[in-house]
C-alpha cells in the first residue's frame, strides 16, 4: 500500500476536503498540520520541499506530491475507484470547477472576513454574503430534483468539495434556515458513516 501523508491546516476547507476524503476511503495516511501564520518562507523544510504554490493541502504518494484540493480528490478517485458518482465523469468535473469558482470562494473569503478580520469592508462583506446567498440558492435549486447526492445515491468527490467549507455556519454567520434542501444534503453527508466535522478530523 503506498505510504500516504497529508499536510494541512485545521481552518483549511481545502484540507478538510482532502482529510474528508481519505477517511472515507479508509485510507490509512499521516497528517502533519501545517501553521499557516507563518511566512510562508519559514514554514517547516519539508513542507516546502513539497508545496509546489507554498499551500495546503498537499497529498504525498511515495514521495510524489500532489496539490490542489480538487486535483487531490479527483486522483482519489481516480486510483481507488470510489467516490466517482454514478454520473458522465464530466459532471464530476462541472462540479469541482464550479465549487471552486462559486461555493468555495464566496464562503470561505465570507467567512475569513467576519471571522478571522476585522478591517473588511462593509462593502466587500455584503458582496460576498450575496454571492454566498445565490451560490446556496444554486444547491438548494439542485437537490430540488435529487434526494441523495450530487451524483447519484452515494456521496462523491462532488459532494465533498461542495460540503467542506458549509460546516463552518457560525463563522460565516449565515443561517441555513432558508436552504431546507441544502440543510437536508448536508444531514446525509453527516449520516455518511465515517463522516466527522472539520475540527473533528483536523484537529
Amino acid at each position: 500500500m503506498p505510504r500516504l501523508v497529508l499536510y494541512g491546516n485545521r481552518e483549511s476547507g481545502y484540507s478538510y476536503k482532502v482529510k474528508l476524503a481519505l477517511t472515507l476511503l479508509g485510507l490509512e495516511h499521516e497528517y502533519r498540520p501545517v501553521d499557516l501564520t507563518i511566512a510562508r518562507n519559514h514554514r517547516p523544510p519539508e513542507f516546502r520541499e513539497v508545496s509546489r504554490y507554498g499551500e495546503v493541502p498537499v497529498l504525498v504518494t511515495d514521495g510524489e506530491a500532489l496539490v490542489q484540493s480538487n486535483a487531490i480528490l479527483m486522483h482519489l478517485a481516480r486510483t481507488t475507484g470510489q467516490l466517482r458518482g454514478e454520473c458522465d465523469p464530466d459532471r464530476t468535473v462541472e462540479w469541482l470547477f464550479w465549487e471552486a469558482n462559486r461555493i468555495t470562494f464566496s464562503i470561505s473569503n465570507l467567512r475569513f472576513a467576519r471571522y478571522f478580520t476585522n478591517d473588511t469592508s462593509p462593502d466587500v462583506i455584503a458582496w460576498l454574503e450575496s454571492r454566498a446567498r445565490a451560490d446556496l440558492d444554486r444547491l438548494d435549486e439542485e437537490f430540488r430534483t435529487k434526494d441523495a447526492f450530487l451524483l447519484g445515491s452515494t456521496i462523491s468527490v462532488a459532494d465533498i468539495a461542495c460540503c467542506s467549507y458549509l460546516f463552518w455556519p457560525e463563522q460565516t454567520g449565515i443561517d441555513y434556515s432558508a436552504w431546507r434542501n441544502v440543510r437536508a444534503w448536508l444531514d446525509r453527508i453527516r449520516a455518511v458513516p465515517g463522516w466527522a466535522p472539520p475540527y473533528g478530523l483536523l484537529g
